[in-house]
């Protein structure tokens, strides 16, 4: 064993030796990554984050005390080794590695540290489990494919911050001990030591800071921002998580997306070659959610939703009428093609899944390629309503047409949802392209049965559109909010709005939303006092990094995006967190836990 000292620089890293290099002395530092002993000579490849190059220990070449060494080598131990960089033999030549033309013929061998049999395998394509992964998340970061991800992070946060900076943007970091606020997801919380009994907490967003940036007159704000949420864990969530978080005056929805769009133009352009046709298109909300039956929806693939209630509502099927005289919808999508793809049993599981969303049932009709028909429901109708429903549907021989009966958002979502699942299921998505466009003009309001009120569909500080203000104190349902996602590929990528700037507003806002002014000034008084003092009109925005980069690398899930991140139940297996402290501590910061 051997400590590091300056004579063992590297000269080159694993992955940048080439054919340039033939016949030169190099030095190499990096991992071992497997060893092959034919008897006299002994092949290893070595690793670092460049890539891995072939080294080579022939008996003949070497002292007793360097072949011994070199016998001794196993995965992960970290050395370095001294030599000549020699062209394969042809037969030899590995088209699978970069490096796979060359080789080094070692003279020298030293070796740093020995490393224990690995709980995981460090290769790419190894079926470890992620829970043992997540343990050892210090030997999952060798992988190659996980130091790649996390270099295209890098470089994508790098184009991030250079645009930012050419827009005339200026950085700033907000708090990290914040004041809990209402209207979003849980908050983590910090008690103070200090002021015994009360709490900090960590910030959902900058959104206010942002705003009192404005009120401060910096024009233009921007931050790479790290932020927390006490929600339960999927795929696409982590406890805590980076956004580009972005605040500009004196704007109008379309300025905001113009800066964001030549973000993403500049980090599709630097990081994967493919420059955007810009600007983006958008459709509204309404839109979307009637066309796709999502307000991120994926577009990569048609089967849009038609409104077929006016051709069913005397159509002789009972389910269709009653659902039309009741006030609410029939809807319906045509999968092309995918008649005979479909079994019954297919068809059964189909109907299941869409009732986990809250429908009846689904109704369906099929033309197998061979002109003969299935359906669940067509012998209830009368040929003239069945054929015109066909007509409208635009179902031909080989096609097969659903239909959901039910309140006018519940069948749309529903219909939705299934239309993504035969879109998955069916591989009708074309996954070469990336699909970015905006959703705009949001719902200001949703109604909560739950607390019997009105809550704010996007955040309290959005600012109606302008012809829909007067409808608060009549019509709030259907408000429209200045508001606007980025969607790519059914992944809502970002959203923001245009805020509300006069306290007047804000306060009517409050109240609408079920505060009393002294609840409202109570929580909120800095930001109402505040925008008393001059504040300028404003809007913003902020995206996932996090969301991003997965959805570019094509990785399934937020894991494998983050160097150290947490598991689905919000726990770090690495280090055992959350965890349990001193009672000593407890009592410094005046808690007592009581559990069940």
């Amino acid at each position: 064993m051997a400590t590091y000292n300056q004579s063992w620089a590297r000269s080159c890293m694993c992955g940048e030796v080439s054919k340039e290099s033939v016949n030169k002395n190099i030095s190499l530092l990096g991992w071992v990554q497997r060893v092959r002993n034919i008897g006299g000579i002994i092949f290893l490849w070595l690793r670092d984050r460049s890539g891995m190059v072939q080294v080579v220990f022939n008996q003949e070449n070497l002292s007793e005390d360097i072949y011994a060494m070199a016998e001794s080598l196993r995965s992960e131990y970290v050395i370095g080794v001294r030599g000549e960089v020699a062209l394969r033999d042809e037969s030899a030549i590995n088209p699978e590695m970069e490096t796979g033309e060359i080789e080094v013929n070692v003279s020298e061998l030293v070796i740093f540290n020995a490393a224990q049999t690995p709980p995981i395998y460090i290769e790419d394509d190894a079926k470890d489990n992620e829970a043992v992964r997540l343990k050892y998340r210090y030997l999952d970061l060798r992988k190659p494919s996980v130091q790649k991800t996390l270099f295209m992070r890098a470089k994508i946060i790098s184009a991030i911050r250079n645009y930012m900076d050419s827009q005339g943007f200026i950085e700033v970091e907000t708090p990290i001990l914040t004041k809990s606020t209402p209207e979003g997801a849980r908050d983590f919380l910090v008690p103070s030591r200090i002021h015994p009994g009360e709490c900090y907490a960590l910030p959902q967003s900058p959104q206010i800071y942002k705003q009192l940036l404005m009120v401060g007159g910096f024009d233009r704000y921007y931050q790479i921002a790290k932020c927390f949420r006490d929600e339960d864990s999927r795929a696409d969530r982590q406890p805590e998580f980076t956004q580009l978080d972005m605040e500009m005056s004196f704007v109008e929805p379309r300025d905001v997306q113009t800066v964001i769009e030549g973000a993403f133009n500049s980090i599709f352009t630097k990081v994967l070659g493919t420059p955007l046709s810009l600007p983006l298109p958008r459709i509204t909300w309404k839109e979307a959610l009637e066309r796709y039956g999502s307000d991120k929806p994926d577009t990569r693939f048609e089967m849009y939703i038609q409104d077929v209630s006016d051709t069913v509502k005397e159509c002789g099927f009972s389910v269709f009428e009653s659902a039309v005289s009741a006030g609410n919808m029939v809807c319906g999508i045509t999968a092309k093609g995918q008649a005979d793809n479909l079994s019954r049993k297919q068809i059964d599981a189909l109907t299941d899944y869409a009732k986990t969303y809250h429908v009846k049932g689904l109704a369906w009709y099929a033309i197998n390629s061979d002109g003969t028909i299935r359906s669940s429901f067509a012998k209830f109708m009368s040929d003239e309503s069945l054929n015109r429903l066909i007509s409208d549907m635009d179902c031909k021989s080989g096609d097969i047409m659903f239909f959901i009966a039910d309140k006018r958002i519940t069948a749309l979502t529903a219909m939705g949802q299934l239309r993504l699942k035969l879109g998955k299921d069916l591989d009708l998505i074309d996954t070469t392209r990336n699909d970015l466009f905006w959703v705009t003009e949001f719902p200001l309001f949703e109604y909560s049965e739950e607390d019997q009120r009105y809550v704010a569909a996007h955040h309290p500080f959005t600012m109606p559109m302008d012809e829909d203000f007067d409808l608060i104190d009549t019509n709030p349902h259907i408000m429209r909010a200045k508001s606007y996602d980025l969607v790519m590929n059914g992944i809502e990528m970002g959203s923001g709005s245009v805020r509300i700037h006069s306290s007047d507003i804000q306060e009517r806002m409050f109240n609408m939303l079920g505060f009393t002014k002294e609840e409202a000034w109570k929580r909120f008084g800095f930001l109402l006092e505040a925008f008393k003092y001059g504040t300028p009109p404003h809007g913003g925005f902020a995206f996932g990094i996090d969301r991003l980069i997965m959805a570019l690398s094509g990785k399934e899930s937020l894991r494998d995006v983050i160097a150290f991140p947490k598991a689905q139940n919000a726990s770090c297996p690495m280090m055992a967190t959350p965890s349990s402290v001193p009672e000593e501590q407890l009592k410094q910061l005046h808690i007592k836990f009581e559990l069940d």
